[in-house]
């Protein structure tokens, strides 16, 4: 369930980026997904006063993940084979976790810029 995924984050933050939890400095990102909208998932938010930054409905070209990870991971792995299903799944978090700091640093300054556009339009 989600919460469980919510409660897990909450506590990588709380262990990997003590700093941001004691100042209640970092933000969450929830799209429009159905998970993300249901009433436990709300309830949990406000029970624990979760920041969150909330994603317009249909805009999927301002989800970082969409246009920056995913994109970078199809590409890498672009006209590969692959044995089973074990050997994809291997691959794709190899993947997942080739990115450094910078380039999610880099990720959501494009981020912010499509927000921007998003807000002027």
């Amino acid at each position: 369930m989600h919460i469980d995924v919510l409660r897990r984050l909450r506590n990588a933050v709380r262990r990997k980026r003590h700093e941001k939890w004691r100042a209640n400095s970092w933000f969450l990102h929830h799209n429009s997904a159905p998970a993300h909208r249901s009433v436990l998932v709300n309830d949990f938010l406000s029970k624990n006063t979760e920041t969150t930054l909330e994603h317009p409905q249909c805009s999927p070209n301002l989800a970082g993940f969409n246009f920056y990870l995913f994109t970078r991971m199809k590409s890498a792995l672009k006209g590969r084979c692959f044995c089973d299903t074990a050997d994809n799944f291997k691959n794709v978090m190899e993947e997942l976790k080739s990115p450094s700091q910078s380039d999610f640093l880099e990720c959501f300054q494009h981020l912010y810029c499509r927000w921007q556009d998003c807000v002027v339009v």
